[in-house]
């Protein structure tokens, strides 16, 4: 399916009914990602998922692409929709924007999974980290995407999941390159959402792989007991979905029943 939001075409799909629940994908990563999760999720309930702009077949809008503007294509797709209220999965980025939409939507919110996510804002130097990949993907957008999403599993991973990764690059350099650059700036400039977290009262999720090279395990169990999170751990890097599929899985339908 598809609607245009701000003169972009965004593209979602839904599958299933019931209570609706809304999957975000992260950065470099498309709605395909949780395509074969869907015949089981399904089965509990209404899921949707979006391509957000500039990643997937979503067009991009602006040479930022802020979490806020992102959780304003998730709000016209649920508008659209006529769902009044869904749970949320985000991973990532997708946990970014799903954060946005909280603080924007509170009421619409159910449930929330931060996903290999956090609430705290960028530091100083992840900020400069993302300002020399926006430099490197627009030199040379096959090797960032490479070194990108090498970086994600734990090292013991790397071989394990090697088909997994190339296909996720495959996917990846079909993106357009100001997509890739949006998607970083509007990163880069996210604010700390920790208060809007800790204030939810819907049950609320922070998955975390113990030997995730981009989210540091320590930081995520403070925030976890700061903001009044369950805090589960898998082993594995940054794509849970991936290196603990089973896992993910149980713990997603569980939260159903």
């Amino acid at each position: 399916m598809i609607l245009n939001f701000r003169g972009a075409d965004i593209h979602y799909s839904v599958v299933g009914e019931g209570d609706a629940t809304v999957l975000l994908h992260g950065f470099l990563e498309s709605s395909e990602i949780w395509e074969e999760f869907l015949p089981q999720f399904s089965k509990y309930g209404k899921v949707i998922t979006i391509d957000l702009p500039g990643h997937g077949r979503s067009g991009c809008i602006e040479k930022v692409h802020s979490m806020e503007l992102m959780a304003g294509a998730v709000h016209e797709v649920l508008k659209t929709l006529g769902v009044k209220k869904a749970n949320f999965i985000g991973h990532s980025m997708g946990g970014y924007v799903s954060l946005a939409f909280l603080e924007e939507h509170p009421e619409m919110m159910k449930d929330l999974m931060l996903l290999n996510s956090t609430s705290q804002a960028d530091s100083e130097e992840k900020k400069e980290i993302r300002d020399r990949s926006v430099e490197l993907v627009q030199k040379n957008k096959r090797a960032y995407i490479s070194m990108a999403i090498n970086n994600l599993l734990s090292p013991n991973n790397t071989e394990r999941f090697s088909e997994e990764i190339e296909e996720l690059k495959k996917r990846a350099m079909k993106f357009p390159t100001k997509g890739i650059s949006a998607a970083l700036k509007g990163m880069k400039i996210r604010t700390n959402r920790t208060d809007v977290l800790s204030s939810f009262s819907g049950n609320k999720i922070i998955v975390a792989g113990r030997e995730d090279p981009l989210v540091n395990l320590k930081d995520l169990s403070n925030l976890a007991n700061r903001s009044g999170c369950t805090f589960i751990t898998f082993s594995g890097g940054h794509l849970s979905y991936i290196e603990n599929k089973r896992k993910f899985i149980e713990l997603c339908i569980s939260s159903k029943k």
